[in-house]
């Protein structure tokens, strides 16, 4: 795919403006400012709601790590560790 033609794809999308709290279509403000890119309008409208729930699980995810880590009983596979044996 040329360049050019990327560049109009990505300007066929929509965003979700962090700042404003609003649906934009293409490259309205700065990349730090968008959330996306969505296909639709109305999925970008619903980007507060998918970040905050990606957000949720990752917090999940960090948690489950953390409390493997602090248990220090097995390792992913479930094996003890400890070294005897090895």
């Amino acid at each position: 795919m040329s360049r050019g033609m990327e560049h109009e794809m990505s300007e066929e999308k929509y965003w979700y403006n962090l700042t404003t709290h609003t649906v934009e279509r293409g490259y309205e403000s700065p990349a730090i400012d968008r959330a996306g890119p969505f296909d639709t309008e109305a999925e970008a409208a619903n980007a507060p709601a998918l970040l905050a729930a990606r957000a949720r699980a990752w917090a999940e995810e960090d948690a489950r790590d953390d409390a493997w880590h602090e248990s220090g009983s097995a390792d992913p596979s479930g094996e003890a560790l400890g070294g005897a044996g090895r």
